[in-house]
């Protein structure tokens, strides 16, 4: 992937060239976690090198959006974590661009964009290799010295979860990580891959366990109290509960032992249990027992943020405020967890249809558009049968909100998700994008029906191909 790198460094410098020529630029991202830290990135890189910037988050680039752009005249426009899905709008648009982008490019983008930054120009993938934090990573590092940043790259990989296939970091990704750990900024190391190690009570962390899913623990405290009283556990104090990092490693092995004894006993399949140990990343700089210690944990706290409208409250988090901004961002956290309970309760309850090739659920208002992706995603742990991806819809201002989730064994199969997805929203007048194992896309409400029987024929296709 070296060659990959310095391809990718290459036009990220030309890309860079052409920022420092401007006095004052618009930067325009996605409201996820890599989205969050790619705005927050290129936005100290621009601080540094002196130029003036302003941020707009947007939940999906669309006509509309980039109409509204134009409107606003802008000496430049860098996209970051979106963009390559609407190469042709935005030229036509005549805006002056930069795109820092990994999502799988549609239309020509040789002819179409001369600055535009992203993996799968240079034959690597945007699902593995590297995130949109980490292509404005390697176009922040063209604007000055900003390798310190590699923190905030490593955040937005983990939080677009490009380390679930391997179960760590790879490629480009994994450059970074390695500039991160020379600049002292991280640290990685092998240990439970369980979301909450900084914060949560042990018990909890066991409570709300879901990739993977622990029979008989998950969702169950009083189940998960009784299992560490059973292995001769210590987990709490007078004055609090202890918390993973609070453990020492005799009993973190002891723990882990127990559950991977636990899941066989229960039937549970020795490749789900692989996944219960994996890389973890720590951010040196943050203070312990915090969110923004552990990669995984910040990513949810951004998540949060931009889930529920407020993903400048996650810039500002990333930007340094630990204070006013983090407490605001601590309480969006509260609230996204308490949805997700809520949302996976009403997938349990409503069921799950399945169709031939593929299983979905419609939640209509009940569920947020911007959460139904991790919805449909902590579903394949509980509900949901993992040997078929699972489409979920929401309703949502411009029409339904659609999120498809896949696993690693169907993508093997041949199962490419954007590649579904924007191929039948188009035809049923929609748009849609992103990677082949996550996807999502917007429709109009009237084509729900067609829409899932043709996506239905579509992945029978893409699996019977292969």
């Amino acid at each position: 992937m070296s060659g990959s790198l310095q391809q990718m460094r290459d036009c990220a410098k030309k890309c860079a060239e052409t920022i420092q020529k401007i006095s004052e630029v618009k930067v325009v991202s996605h409201i996820d976690a890599d989205g969050i830290t790619s705005a927050a990135i290129i936005c100290k890189a621009l601080d540094r090198a002196g130029i003036d910037n302003s941020v707009n988050f947007v939940k999906q680039l669309d006509e509309n959006a980039i109409s509204r752009l134009k409107d606003q005249n802008p000496e430049l426009v860098i996209f970051t974590d979106l963009g390559s899905g609407m190469l042709e709008s935005i030229i036509t648009s005549g805006l002056h661009v930069v795109i820092s982008d990994h999502h799988r490019p549609r239309g020509d983008p040789e002819n179409l964009v001369k600055n535009h930054l992203n993996p799968h120009l240079f034959g690597a993938n945007g699902s593995t290799d590297i995130s949109g934090s980490g292509t404005t990573y390697l176009l922040a590092s063209e604007l000055g010295d900003n390798h310190d940043l590699a923190d905030l790259a490593i955040v937005g990989a983990i939080g677009d979860m490009q380390n679930r296939r391997n179960g760590h970091l790879i490629n480009l990704n994994r450059e970074i990580l390695e500039e991160g750990v020379s600049k002292k900024v991280l640290s990685f190391e092998k240990d439970v891959m369980l979301f909450g190690k900084q914060t949560r009570p042990i018990f909890k962390l066991l409570q709300y366990a879901s990739d993977p899913y622990l029979p008989g623990l998950t969702g169950d405290e009083d189940a998960c109290i009784d299992f560490l009283h059973r292995i001769g556990l210590r987990f709490g104090d007078d004055d609090r509960w202890r918390r993973w990092i609070d453990l020492e490693q005799g009993e973190k092995q002891r723990i882990v032992s127990a559950l991977l004894q636990h899941g066989l006993s229960s039937g549970q399949e020795s490749c789900k249990l692989e996944r219960l140990i994996g890389e973890v990343y720590i951010l040196l700089n943050e203070r312990e027992g915090t969110e923004m210690r552990d990669a995984t944990e910040y990513s949810t706290l951004l998540n949060a943020t931009g889930r529920y409208d407020n993903a400048e409250i996650g810039m500002e988090v990333c930007m340094g405020d630990r204070e006013e901004a983090y407490q605001k961002a601590s309480r969006l956290l509260t609230e996204h967890r308490s949805n997700l309970v809520n949302g996976l309760k009403f997938v349990k309850t409503n069921g799950i249809t399945k169709l031939s090739n593929l299983q979905y659920f419609d939640a209509g208002s009940n569920i947020k558009e911007t959460i139904i992706g991790i919805v449909a995603g902590m579903s394949t742990s509980v509900v949901a049968d993992r040997n078929y991806p699972i489409i979920a819809f929401a309703d949502a201002e411009e029409g339904v909100k659609v999120s498809a989730r896949g696993t690693q064994d169907l993508v093997r199969k041949g199962l490419n998700l954007s590649e579904a997805l924007a191929f039948v929203s188009a035809e049923v007048g929609g748009a849609g994008g992103g990677h082949d194992i996550a996807a999502g896309a917007t429709i109009p409400q009237s084509t729900k029906d067609e829409f899932i029987r043709k996506l239905d024929s579509i992945i029978g296709t893409q699996i019977l191909k292969k």
